[in-house]
């Protein structure tokens, strides 16, 4: 949600210095009856009355770090994600760490040492290309 504009602060404030209550500035400017008193107080206690500067959400815990990490990657590419954990001296989840790879732009090659490991009988055959295979798909229906 946007803050209030300066001007609808100041004419609450005017309206409110003028005499009128809280509950009355707050239905004539559709606002709630809380938000003019608390900006009545904030003016009183600081002197300012413009909008707080607003925070979006948390910084992400590996956000300094990303730089290491990526170094680390490139290094060696095959580590695991508790070993990057190990090498970045962090106490981040291995699902925060996930979340950094990934947003540094690193892929997962998958099954890659278990099919390595495999014995070469088990390892799979190419398939021949032009081979005839019922569509799994039903037709769509004829309209005469």
């Amino acid at each position: 949600m946007r803050a209030y504009s300066m001007d609808l602060r100041e004419r609450v404030l005017r309206d409110s210095d003028a005499g009128m209550t809280a509950a009355a500035v707050a239905v004539k400017y559709h606002v709630s009856s809380s938000w003019v008193r608390r900006l009545k107080q904030r003016r009183r206690e600081t002197g300012e009355v413009a909008p707080r500067q607003q925070r979006y959400g948390r910084q992400p815990v590996l956000a300094p770090q990303l730089h290491t990490l990526a170094a680390l990657i490139r290094e060696q590419p095959d580590r695991t994600l508790s070993e990057l954990q190990v090498a970045l001296g962090t106490t981040a989840s291995l699902a925060t760490i996930w979340r950094a790879v990934k947003q540094l732009g690193f892929t997962l090659k998958k099954n890659g040492t278990r099919v390595r490991t495999r014995a070469p009988r088990h390892r799979g055959r190419p398939r021949p290309v032009g081979r005839d295979r019922p569509d799994p798909r039903p037709a769509p229906p004829r309209l005469s």
